[in-house]
C-alpha cells in the first residue's frame, strides 16, 4: 500500500495492483482501457463508453451523480476512482465509510492530466504501453508548447445554457486554451464555472466561440441562435468562427490531449492566420 494525499484532502493507502476497479470518471474509464487496464474493470458508469468495448464487457452502476452505491459495494472493489468536479463528496464519504479505498482526483493544469496518466499506469500497466500513452500526450503537449498564434485570439469556450456558464482560470479547458494561444475571455471571473449573460460576453468582443456537445449537448441550433443573438456583431460571428466541437476534447483529462490540443489548434489557426 502507498499513502498519497487525493484531491477530496485525505489520506488514502492505494493498492499497488489492484485486481477490481470501479471507475466513476468516464475519461479515467478510457484511459485505464487505453493502458491495458480493462481486465480489472469490474464497474463503470453509465456515460463510461470509450472505448465501446466497455458496453460489452464492464457492468455500469449508475451515473457519475447518482451511482448505485450499493452496487459498487457489493462489486467488492480494491479501488474506487473519482473526481472532485465529476463525483459528488457524499456519495464518496458513503464508499469509504464501507470500507472501500475511493482515490479522487481533479487535474488541473495539462501537466497535472500527464501525472494522472503515470499514476494509473502504476497500478499494473505493461511498461511499454504505458510508455507509448505517455510519450504521445508529452510529444503533443511540447509540440504545442513550441508554437505561437500569429497573435492571441480571445475565445469564449460554453459550458452551460440556460444558465449560460463558461471556464473560469482554474480548469483544464483554460489550460488547454492557453497552451494554442487562445485567450479565455473570462478567465478572470471568480469561481470554476462562473454564469454569465450574453451581452456580457457580447461586450468581451470574442473572436472564436467554442459550444461542445457535453456536458450540455449544444447543437447548430444553438450556433445559430448565437450568431443571430447578442454576438451578431461580434468578430467570431461575422468571421465565423462559432465552432460545434466534440465536448470530450475539452473536457476529458488523459490521452485525448494530443488530439484536443490538435483539434483546438487547427481552429485557433484557422481563425487567425496561422502559427508564426
Amino acid at each position: 500500500m502507498t499513502l498519497r494525499i487525493d484531491a477530496s484532502e485525505v489520506a488514502v493507502s492505494l493498492p499497488e495492483r489492484p485486481g477490481r476497479i470501479v471507475s466513476l470518471v468516464p475519461s479515467v474509464t478510457e484511459t485505464l482501457v487505453l493502458l491495458g487496464l480493462a481486465p480489472m474493470l469490474v464497474g463503470r458508469t453509465d456515460f463510461c463508453i470509450h472505448p465501446t468495448q466497455l458496453i460489452n464487457i464492464c457492468p455500469p452502476i449508475g451515473g457519475t451523480k447518482n451511482p448505485r452505491l450499493d452496487e459498487i459495494i457489493a462489486l467488492a472493489p480494491d479501488l474506487v476512482l473519482a473526481n472532485r468536479e465529476e463525483n459528488r463528496e457524499s456519495d464518496v464519504r458513503r464508499l469509504r465509510q464501507n470500507g472501500l479505498v475511493v482515490w479522487v482526483d481533479h487535474p488541473v493544469t495539462l501537466e497535472d492530466s500527464v501525472e494522472q496518466v503515470r499514476r494509473l499506469a502504476g497500478l499494473g500497466a505493461d511498461e511499454n504501453r504505458a510508455e507509448s500513452v505517455l510519450t504521445k500526450m508529452l510529444d503533443a503537449l511540447a509540440h504545442a508548447r513550441h508554437r505561437r498564434l500569429k497573435r492571441p485570439l480571445r475565445c469564449f469556450l460554453a459550458v452551460w445554457k440556460d444558465p449560460w456558464m463558461t471556464i473560469g482560470r482554474d480548469t483544464y479547458a483554460h489550460h488547454l486554451l492557453e497552451a494554442v494561444g487562445l485567450v479565455n475571455v473570462f478567465a478572470d471571473e471568480s469561481g470554476h464555472y462562473p454564469r454569465i449573460e450574453l451581452d456580457e460576453l457580447a461586450r468581451h468582443k470574442p473572436e472564436i466561440v467554442l459550444l461542445p456537445d457535453e456536458p450540455y449537448r449544444f447543437t447548430a441550433a444553438d450556433a445559430e441562435a448565437v450568431r443571430t443573438g447578442e454576438l451578431s456583431e461580434s468578430w467570431a460571428v461575422r468571421r465565423g468562427q462559432v465552432h460545434l466541437i466534440d465536448g470530450r476534447l475539452p473536457f476529458w483529462h488523459g490521452p485525448r490531449l494530443g488530439e484536443a490540443l490538435g483539434e483546438l489548434g487547427r481552429i485557433a489557426a484557422a481563425a487567425g492566420g496561422g502559427f508564426s
